[in-house]
């Protein structure tokens, strides 16, 4: 079982937030845009264009009420935000809770709708019943072990003909090859992926009805390999996975390139109806 405090210090223990909130104020002094805090609030293998694809699943004007299971630091909440959602975003790291609401308050983004953050635990959502019209999952299933428990939350906070839309990174057919640390555990206690075929299985028992599912790996694998290229370039980044990873990300990031690469996880987009 994981533990949810030594999660949330594998999250936190390098974040550095008042170095970044120092770095943004000093580089963009009139408020960073969403492209230029994407190299630290879209920590998931596809950056803004994942969530870019992720958000068009829905439509605003009937999903409007939307919430983001493992909303990290924000990056998905704000481009939900900007197209015209209502997001809430939850996560267990109260640190990533903290400095995700310190981000968008240096955002302009006048037509938008106000955020919500909550931190708390996926297992237990403390949310009423058929509160929201979508439930999004970005990299974040794989942190939690009783998924089914997840699921059902889920499922319990949905209104009737609700959507579930994940982007999630799921055990290859060679899982036994991963490789650690990757950006969501440094070992396998933090680690909780299921293949492709477990959690669609998990999401009909839940009552949910598959609409969509797409294999990214390919995609991933290759957004992947350009985003190491850029790491390795010898220039100093103004926000970089660095300053919540610390060091630690320089084998994080190559190693996902080689779980991608030798077929350990996939990356797959799914949407399911209730």
């Amino acid at each position: 079982m994981t533990n949810p405090n030594r999660l949330a210090d594998h999250y936190q223990r390098a974040l550095r937030a008042d170095e970044v909130l120092a770095q943004i104020d000093a580089h963009y002094p009139a408020g960073p845009t969403l492209h230029q805090l994407a190299p630290l609030d879209q920590l998931h293998i596809g950056g803004v264009a994942a969530s870019s694809r992720l958000l068009e699943r829905l439509n605003p004007d009937a999903h409007c009420k939307v919430l983001d299971i493992g909303a990290g630091l924000g990056g998905l909440m704000r481009l939900g935000a900007s197209l015209g959602f209502q997001m809430t975003g939850l996560d267990i790291t109260h640190g990533f809770s903290a400095l995700n609401k310190a981000l968008s308050s240096r955002v302009t983004q006048p037509d938008s709708i106000p955020l919500t953050w909550v931190t708390g635990n996926a297992s237990a959502l403390p949310f009423a019943d058929n509160g929201f019209d979508a439930v999004l999952f970005q990299h974040s299933l794989l942190n939690m072990p009783d998924a089914a428990r997840v699921i059902a939350e889920s499922r319990r906070v949905l209104r009737p003909g609700g959507q579930l839309v994940m982007h999630e990174v799921v055990s290859g057919p060679n899982m036994a090859q991963l490789r650690y640390p990757v950006p969501w555990a440094s070992s396998s206690e933090h680690s909780h992926l299921m293949t492709t075929a477990e959690l669609t299985r998990l999401l009909e028992t839940a009552g949910f009805r598959l609409e969509h599912m797409e294999d990214w790996s390919k995609i991933a694998l290759e957004w992947r390999q350009r985003q190491r290229q850029k790491e390795q370039t010898p220039r100093q980044a103004v926000l970089s996975p660095q300053w919540v990873f610390g060091e630690r990300f320089i084998n994080m990031g190559k190693n996902l390139v080689d779980n991608l690469a030798q077929g350990a996880i996939k990356v797959v987009e799914i949407q399911a109806s209730c």
